[in-house]
């Protein structure tokens, strides 16, 4: 995420009046436009309003944080002892490097 000067945060203040003044439509295209607003109620952040693009992208970001976390917290926990080289497993399955050859494995 990119740091935000204390200019770029001020124009993403919102006072809650502009909604009761019916400018949701308004603040909504300029969130589309420009990003997220802080929308400000009793000279307090009340909401962050952001596009669904935006949110997407923060809810992948901490799903992939949680994996990082939970591969580390794995990786720590590990014993060697316990752990198989490729050629190990290979081996325990009865299958060679020449049968994997061929086969075409897509990971996401």
């Amino acid at each position: 995420m990119e740091q935000m000067s204390v200019m770029g945060l001020m124009k993403t203040i919102v006072p809650i009046s502009r909604f009761n003044k019916g400018e949701a439509n308004k603040i909504f295209d300029e969130v589309e436009s420009t990003g997220t607003k802080i929308v400000m109620k009793n000279n307090k952040p009340a909401c962050v309003l952001l596009s669904p693009a935006q949110y997407e992208s923060l809810m992948e970001m901490l799903a992939d944080y949680m994996l990082l976390n939970e591969a580390q917290e794995r990786l720590a926990k590990e014993d060697a002892t316990e752990t198989l080289s490729h050629a190990q497993i290979l081996k325990s399955l009865g299958i060679s490097e020449e049968d994997l050859a061929d086969v075409d494995v897509d990971i996401e």
